[in-house]
């Protein structure tokens, strides 16, 4: 199985209700999917989520498909900084694990 951690920075505290809009958007998406296990976690400008899934085919046909597609498209409106970090992984790791692994992901800056 495979987990998919990201952060993501806000340009500013306000910015968080379009997040809220997107996030929304994609979590009615993930509904839908076979996704085994999600967590998310946030305060004021800097937000994270962690997912689980069987494999990459199913983790991308979500990340590149519908709600999830479209607020990445439009991301570069809301985020400083976004992080992502894929890793084989059998269960998700607590959050103070996962923020040292996103310290070695693929980091987008706007």
């Amino acid at each position: 199985m495979i987990a998919t951690i990201t952060s993501i920075e806000l340009n500013g505290p306000l910015k968080f209700f379009a997040l809220s809009r997107g996030a929304l958007k994609i979590m009615r998406q993930l509904r839908t999917t076979d996704c085994k296990k999600f967590k998310k976690q946030g305060i004021w400008t800097k937000h994270y989520t962690m997912s689980l899934w069987s494999n990459e085919e199913e983790m991308k046909a979500f990340a590149y498909s519908g709600a999830h597609m479209e607020v990445m498209k439009s991301s570069r409106d809301i985020a400083k900084e976004i992080r992502t970090i894929t890793i084989q992984a059998s269960e998700l790791p607590n959050w103070k694990e996962a923020k040292r692994l996103l310290e070695g992901g693929k980091v987008i800056q706007y």
